[in-house]
């Protein structure tokens, strides 16, 4: 059974995750050059790790994953140019 903490984190990544595909879909109108999805997946990642930072174990291994992928993310764009 989940208590009410683990219940709010879940819920909590729940909507982020709602709220970064709704901007992914929404910002293929525009012509600027936007962050790749990547990118926006990994700052999706450290934000979630310092807003959960309460609980280390889960704050610091969002922050984590978050920072590896934007390091996958940099290492895949310079290979492409």
């Amino acid at each position: 059974m989940m208590n009410a903490s683990q219940v709010y984190i879940a819920i909590s990544l729940i909507v982020l995750a709602i709220i970064a595909i709704l901007v992914i879909f929404t910002s293929k109108k525009k012509r600027q050059k936007q962050p790749s999805k990547l990118a926006m997946f990994a700052f999706l990642l450290v934000i979630s790790g310092i807003v959960f930072g309460d609980n280390r174990l889960i704050g610091y291994s969002l922050i984590g994953a978050g920072v590896l992928l934007a390091i996958i993310d940099i290492i895949r764009k310079r290979k492409n140019k």
